[in-house]
Order: structure tokens, then sequence, then C-alpha cells
């Protein structure tokens, strides 16, 4: 018997065909984004609790501030859909380094996402998965306001 403390659990890996499909329809959405000004494009997927998939892609726009993510994009279409409970996140992104949500994003991404759902930041060469917990610790979300 060992004395050693339990290391923390690792993120549960999210089934290997779901990421594909996540992460396809993360790409394709990716592929859609308008980033004329800093040629970043991002797609973000999600899938809900009931299955359902839903992308965005980040749209610029010529007055900086007023652009779009990727992510807040799939969560309107989430939203739109009458969906409410996130259960996976996969985000695309250019460059060697994935790329994972802006703050604004991960609170956002809270709103609906337990601190166990896994968030997928998906690179050229590079993946990360992290939990919603270990993105935005010690979050406020809505169950503070009940």
């Amino acid at each position: 018997m060992s004395d050693a403390p339990d290391a923390p659990d690792a993120p549960d890996a999210p089934d290997a065909s779901a990421l594909e499909e996540l992460t396809a329809a993360a790409s394709a959405a990716q592929a859609k984004a308008h980033c004329p000004y800093s040629n970043y494009p991002v797609g973000a997927a999600i899938r809900t609790t009931s299955g359902e998939v839903f992308a965005g892609c980040n749209v610029e726009n010529a007055a900086y501030p007023e652009g779009t993510c990727a992510e807040a994009g799939a969560i309107a279409a989430m939203v739109l859909a009458g969906e409410r409970e996130i259960a996976e996140v996969v985000v695309v992104t250019g460059g060697t380094t994935p790329g994972t949500p802006c703050g604004g994003c991960r609170q956002r991404l809270r709103e609906f996402a337990g601190p166990d759902v896994v968030v997928t930041a998906i690179s050229e060469g590079a993946t990360l998965q992290i939990t919603m917990a270990e993105l935005l610790p010690n979050s406020f979300g809505p169950e503070f306001l009940e």
C-alpha cells in the first residue's frame, strides 16, 4: 500500500470518433473565417449534451472591437437552436501552438459548460486538451446568481 497522494485526474479523453466529428466541424468553420486583418482564422465546434453539434468562425471588422470570436458564433447558434448545455468543445487555429479561447470566450463557454467539460485546442501539428476548470479557474457561473 502506497502513502503517496493520488495524482490529479486528467480530463477524460473524448471519444475518438466524436472528437473527429467536432474537429471536422471546427475545421470547416475555420475555412470560412473572415479575418483579413489578423490573418488568424479560427473555427470552433460545440457538442451539446443532446449530441447536437454547432460551429462558428471568427468574423473580423474594420472597427476592431466589433469582430466576433468563433466560440461566440458557435454558442449563438447553439442558443438559437434551443440548446443550453455544452458537453465538449473543439477550437481549431493555425500556427504551431494551439490557440485557446480568449478570456471573454472562456466566460461565454462557462455560462453553458460545467467545470469538467473538455476543451480541445488544435493547431498545425499540436493538440491541447484542458478542462473548463483549468481554463477558467475559480470561475463565476450562473449558479452564483440562484
